[in-house]
C-alpha cells in the first residue's frame, strides 16, 4: 500500500506554518484572485513565495487555487496570474476550468496541474479525458462513494492520482457548483463569492398568501433545510487508502490556525499509526474522535462515503457550529533585542486571537499529539506593562506559563 498525501488548507501564512509544522505533507493555498474562497484572507504574492519557500525547507508540497469557473473578462488577468505563478514554483495548481487550465498550459506548463472537484469528476472516463490531456490528478466529486472511487483506480493508469476530501464542511451544491447565492445575493458562488445560504433558514409563502411566511419543519426540528453535517472520515482511514486515494484532502481555507492544527495533527497520527499496524491505528481511535472534535464542526457525517446520504447527514435545528475549544495564538519565541524589559522563564509572545486571563488553566498544543496543561502566572502588554487580561483582538502580549511554550505550539483552552 502507498502511503496518501495529506493535504491541508491554508487561508494565510501564518495558518500555512501551522499546517506545515502540525503534520500536512501539502498545502494548498489561494491567491489573490481567481480561487474560490474570495471572502478568506488569501495570499499576496509575497506571501505566497515566502510559504512557497517555508513549505519546501520542510519538505512540504504547495498547491495554489486558481478554481473559478472563468467568464471572458477573467482570462487575460488569469494569464498573467499564472505567469506570476511561473517564477513562484509551487508544486501544483487546481483548476476546474478547461479555459483555465489552457491557460495554465501555456504559460506555466512546467507546473502540475490538478482537477478540481468542481469540475464534476464522477466517472472513470472523465479521468481518462483529463489524462489524455497531460493531466496526472484528478479530485473526485463528493457525489462518489468508495465502490465507485474504487472502480475508477481499476480503469485509469497507475500514475493517475485521485485526490478525495476526507474532512470538513459539505456545500449543499456538493461538487460546490451552487446557484444559490449568485441567485438570493447576485454573489457568484462559482466566482468565489458564496454567502453559504445552505445554512439559512427559510420558510414557505403560498401564492395567494403574499407575505404571509409558513414555516418548513422537518417534524420539530427546524427549518435549516440545506444544513449538512460536516464530513469526518478518520474512522475509515483504511477504506479509503484500500479504495485507492492518493491524496486525502482536507477542506477549510477560511479556518483558524486552531481548527487546520487540530484536523492536520489528528489525521497525520491516525494515518501514520495504520501505516504502523491496524491494530495500532484502532486502539488510539478514541483518541483521534476527541481530539478532532476540539476544534469547529457541525456535527459529523461520512457524506457518499457508504451509500446516498439520507435525512440523517442534515442539521434541522440550527446553523450554528460545536465549539469546544477557543484559540488563544501561536507561540513565538521572545527576541530579547527587541525588547527594553526584562521577562520571566517560561515567557512567550503571542498575538491573541481570543480574550483570556491571569490564573487561567489553558492547553498547549504540540504538533507531536501532546497537550500540556498549563497556568497563566503573569502577563504583559507590548511596553512590558503588566496586564490581567487581554481583551483586544491580534494584541501582541508576552504570556508567562508553568511550562514553556515553544515556536509554533498552538495555546487553546477549552470553551466553558
Amino acid at each position: 500500500m502507498k502511503k496518501p498525501e495529506l493535504l491541508i488548507p491554508a487561508s494565510s501564512l501564518e495558518v500555512l506554518k501551522t499546517a506545515v509544522i502540525f503534520g500536512a505533507d501539502a498545502v494548498y493555498i489561494g491567491g489573490e484572485a481567481f480561487g474560490l474562497r474570495a471572502k478568506a484572507k488569501n495570499f499576496s504574492t509575497e506571501e505566497m513565495a515566502e510559504g512557497i519557500e517555508f513549505a519546501h525547507e520542510h519538505g512540504v508540497k504547495v498547491y495554489v487555487t486558481a478554481n473559478i469557473l472563468a467568464h471572458n473578462r477573467d482570462l487575460e488577468g488569469a494569464r498573467e496570474y499564472f505567469k506570476e505563478l511561473k517564477a513562484l514554483k509551487p508544486d501544483g495548481l487546481i483548476i476546474a476550468d478547461p479555459g483555465m487550465v489552457t491557460l495554465a498550459k501555456e504559460e506555466c506548463g512546467e507546473i502540475e496541474i490538478h482537477i478540481s472537484t468542481q469540475a464534476n469528476n464522477t466517472n472513470y472516463l472523465t479521468y481518462l479525458f483529463w489524462y489524455h490531456q497531460g493531466i496526472k490528478r484528478v479530485v473526485s466529486a463528493r457525489e462518489l462513494s468508495l465502490a465507485e472511487i474504487k472502480e475508477i483506480r481499476q480503469h485509469i493508469p497507475d500514475d493517475m492520482e485521485i485526490e478525495s476530501f476526507v474532512h470538513g464542511a459539505m456545500c449543499i451544491s456538493y461538487s460546490g457548483r451552487c446557484l444559490l447565492s449568485s441567485y438570493f445575493t447576485g454573489r457568484d458562488a462559482n466566482q468565489g463569492a458564496c454567502t453559504h445560504p445552505c445554512r439559512w433558514k427559510y420558510a414557505i409563502m403560498e401564492e395567494q398568501r403574499p407575505g404571509e411566511y409558513l414555516p418548513v419543519y422537518e417534524n420539530e426540528r427546524g427549518t435549516y433545510i440545506f444544513n449538512s453535517k460536516d464530513l469526518c472520515m478518520i474512522e475509515h482511514i483504511p477504506e479509503m487508502i484500500d479504495a485507492g486515494i492518493d491524496s486525502l484532502k482536507i477542506e477549510g481555507r477560511m479556518k483558524t490556525a486552531l481548527y487546520v492544527a487540530t484536523v492536520a495533527r489528528t489525521y497525520r497520527k491516525a494515518i501514520d499509526d495504520f501505516f504502523q499496524s491496524k491494530e495500532t491505528y484502532e486502539s488510539h481511535m478514541d483518541w483521534y474522535k476527541e481530539e478532532i472534535s476540539k476544534c469547529t464542526y457541525r456535527q459529523f457525517t461520512t457524506g457518499f462515503y457508504f451509500g446516498r446520504p439520507d435525512e440523517n447527514t442534515q442539521i434541522y435545528d440550527n446553523n450554528t457550529y460545536v465549539n469546544e475549544y477557543i484559540y488563544l495564538g501561536i507561540a513565538e519565541d521572545v527576541d530579547n533585542t527587541q525588547i527594553s524589559f526584562s521577562l520571566p522563564e517560561n515567557t512567550i509572545k503571542i498575538s491573541q486571537r481570543n480574550k483570556f486571563s491571569v490564573g487561567q488553566e489553558i492547553e498547549i498544543m504540540k504538533p507531536d499529539g501532546t497537550n500540556i496543561p498549563v497556568t497563566v502566572l503573569s502577563m504583559r502588554d507590548e511596553e512590558g506593562a503588566e496586564i490581567e487580561s487581554c481583551p483586544h483582538p491580534k494584541q501582541t502580549i508576552y504570556v508567562t506559563l508553568t511550562e514553556r511554550a515553544k515556536p509554533y505550539d498552538i495555546l487553546r483552552i477549552a470553551n466553558q
